[in-house]
């Protein structure tokens, strides 16, 4: 998700997670630091997935075939989800059902799809990168549909995070040549597609409660991940993947995808969505560094440069964010 991501706490993704208990000056210590190792817990496990996808493609797989076992492997997670958070709950109307089935196909399967299919084409730092900006796709968006402000303060952090994004783009397509330009643009689409989620989700967070939106939506893109398999692949290519890539899918599905969900979400009710956010800045470093140490992947003063321009840009407009 991420599953660019399911929420994510800079976004929304990293990012909203949904209405959050704000931390208090009287919380208990212990509490408080639960929740900042929860939220620490939960960034880096959303950043290695792109690590896992990038390991799985080295096995031949392709996107749509890599995408349907990571969901299939998921579905029985987030089902349970859905189910547990809906217990002595109103049912859905059709309008709640157009919701989510809307927000599932948005926010997670397109997003995740995208997100995957540019992975084939770009480094897992790029990658993570370019989704870091989620925030100022969502704030643009605020611009565009409904007029909201943008602050001096959050213009100028958007000219720094793209700055560093650019530079590192820069670099890759220099080495990648088109390949590294189609994929910053799926990728880059992703994120798109994740904001346009997170900008109509407020309502139905405050309507269903974040885990049982989370939990239908996630379902939702997991029927449609299984479907797309079905209609576009035949049930052979299935079984004709290595065995490497089951095992990489059921640890992209768990430790990266359900697992993380629960964490920021226990992380946000203990220190509230701000403090989780700031320590969702460790993604974008825990990507490089996995990128490096497990992908091979080379660090250079352009990545360098890059990534800490994306991380102070982002600080910044989301830093202002919060005063306004």
């Amino acid at each position: 998700m991420r599953m660019s991501e399911v929420p994510e706490v800079s976004d929304v993704s990293g990012g909203k997670a949904g209405p959050a208990r704000p931390a208090t000056a009287g919380a208990a210590p212990k509490g408080f630091a639960a929740g900042l190792v929860l939220a620490l817990a939960g960034s880096i496990a959303f950043s290695g997935k792109a690590i896992i996808v990038k390991l799985a493609y080295r096995y031949g797989v392709d996107a749509v075939t890599l995408i349907m076992y990571r969901m299939l492997f998921a579905l029985p997670f987030f089902a349970v989800m859905a189910w547990w958070s809906s217990r002595n709950k109103p049912p859905l109307t059709g309008r709640d059902w157009l919701g989510v089935v809307g927000l599932g196909v948005t926010g997670y399967y397109l997003a995740s799809f995208l997100d995957f299919a540019g992975l084939a084409f770009i480094s897992a730092s790029l990658e993570r990168l370019i989704l870091y900006l989620n925030p100022t796709l969502v704030m643009a968006l605020g611009w565009l549909l409904y007029k909201k402000r943008i602050t001096r303060r959050q213009g100028v952090g958007m000219v720094i995070g793209y700055a560093g994004a650019v530079l590192v783009f820069g670099h890759e397509i220099s080495l990648q040549g088109a390949n590294a330009a189609w994929g910053a643009l799926l990728v880059f689409m992703s994120a798109v597609s994740y904001a346009v989620y997170l900008v109509y989700s407020g309502q139905m967070v405050q309507r269903l409660g974040s885990l049982r939106l989370v939990g239908l939506a996630t379902g939702v893109a997991c029927l449609c991940c299984l479907l797309q398999f079905v209609l576009l692949r035949p049930m052979s290519a299935a079984l004709a993947v290595a065995p490497q890539v089951i095992w990489l899918s059921v640890l992209n599905a768990t430790v990266c995808t359900v697992a993380p969900v629960m964490m920021v979400m226990m992380a946000i009710e203990r220190i509230g969505a701000g403090a989780a956010a700031q320590v969702g800045m460790v993604g974008p470093l825990s990507t490089i560094l996995m990128g490096v140490v497990i992908l091979g992947e080379p660090f250079t003063a352009w990545v360098a440069a890059g990534t800490v321009l994306v991380v102070t840009g982002i600080f910044v407009f989301t830093y202002r964010a919060k005063k306004a």
